[in-house]
């Protein structure tokens, strides 16, 4: 029986199993999980007890059911972009740490950054804040301007966002200065971009600023967390003038979008929105300036017409014109008193009658047998005595006169 158990479990000195020291153990399983295991991953877990000790980042990762130690040495903690506190989820990018002479293992945090949900939670926390104050009023916002003189653009610097934004303004409205601020746009930097913000508010005036663009390019909404503060949020608020945000993607939504005049669905977007389209505006003007010319062209003809009247009625009331008019009414009337004057009919053969007192006989009845007449005729005045009446106008055979 002994000599079979012996056999069985190795303790007559053979080879059946692995004999190890603790020291040679713990290498072993160092060595095991080296080989075995990934040499960086992704973990989604909770923080828990986060402290610093030594410069070192100490923190417990947790998903409900279970738990593992974590540290950030003290190199890597000045470059995380995210400083975890308690209960956040975080996704770590991380590697297995295994020391052989405590067999202690841990995960070494490569970096950290927040999880969506843990995103999502921080933005709806700063908004039930925030909202009852009325920062995200339709009221409050201010009405962009037309045609700024000049805007400053807040980004980083280089980005591949502020080269689309520049060459937008160029294109679209190259007459307007464009100021650039550069600011850090990803991880705890908002105590930095909010003493940008307060820095160029303070300048507005002298440089003549009209809007401020607070923009960041592409990205995951876990890296727009630092958009979603509370500090950043009233100091867009408090901004002199009008401020368009044109943060991440079109479906992210921070709370600097939402304390914004005007939100933006990417940088680019935010510049389209400030500047005036000038091919659209000459366009317009183009059109503008026809229908000007349309209008004045209607305004001289009407004119001309209107003078042509008015030079028509000058000519008839113009001195030469009435003096004129008075001459040809003169002529005719000359000319009817020519036609009814007497010498006129004398010259037509016939003469007038008169007594021997030159008075104008018109009746024969008044005419007596060898009264004296005078006969005037067209060239002169004859003597002549009155004869026997030869006949009347009526009589049987009277001849009617003969007009010579």
């Amino acid at each position: 029986m002994n000599a079979t158990l012996s056999a069985a479990t190795g303790w007559d000195g053979g080879t059946t199993l692995p004999r190890y020291s603790v020291a040679g153990l713990n290498e072993a399983i160092g060595t095991l999980l080296d080989r075995g295991f990934a040499p960086r991953f992704l973990l989604e877990a909770t923080v828990s007890r986060p402290q610093l000790k030594k410069g070192h980042l100490w923190l417990s990762l947790t998903d409900g059911q279970a738990s593992i130690s974590a540290v950030v040495w003290a190199s890597q903690v000045a470059k995380l972009s995210f400083t975890p506190q308690e209960g956040d989820g975080v996704l770590v990018v991380g590697r297995l740490n295994f020391w052989n002479a405590r067999a202690t293992l841990c995960v070494q945090v490569l970096d950290l950054r927040p999880s969506l949900g843990a995103v999502l939670r921080q933005f709806e926390r700063v908004r039930a804040l925030l909202e009852p104050e009325g920062l995200f009023a339709p009221e409050r916002k201010r009405t962009l301007p037309g045609l700024p003189g000049r805007i400053a653009l807040m980004t980083s610097v280089p980005s591949s966002a502020l080269a689309d934004m520049l060459r937008t303004a160029r294109e679209r409205w190259p007459s307007t200065a464009v100021l650039v601020v550069p600011i850090p746009v990803q991880g705890a930097v908002e105590e930095r971009i909010c003493a940008a913000v307060d820095q160029l508010a303070e300048q507005v005036e002298r440089f003549g600023i009209d809007a401020l663009v607070l923009a960041r390019g592409g990205g995951s909404r876990e890296d727009l967390t630092v958009f979603d503060g509370e500090r950043l949020a009233r100091c867009l608020a408090r901004f002199p003038c009008p401020v368009v945000c044109g943060v991440g993607h079109e479906d992210d939504t921070t709370i600097a979008d939402l304390v914004a005049d005007y939100r933006a669905a990417t940088p680019t977007a935010a510049v389209v929105a400030l500047l005036p389209d000038r091919l659209a505006v000459q366009g317009r003007l183009q059109q503008q300036r026809q229908h000007l010319r349309q209008l004045l062209n209607l305004r001289l003809k009407s004119t001309r017409e209107q003078l042509g009247r008015q030079q028509e009625r000058l000519k008839t009331v113009h001195p030469s014109g009435l003096l004129q008019a008075r001459r040809e009414r003169l002529q005719q009337q000359r000319q009817l008193l020519l036609a009814l004057s007497p010498q006129h009919v004398l010259r037509r053969g016939f003469s007038l009658v008169r007594d021997g007192h030159g008075h104008l006989l018109r009746s024969i009845g008044a005419i007596g047998l060898g009264d004296a007449l005078q006969l005037q005729m067209a060239d002169g005045v004859i003597g002549a005595t009155a004869g026997p009446v030869l006949s009347r106008p009526g009589d049987p055979g009277a001849k009617a006169p003969q007009q010579t």
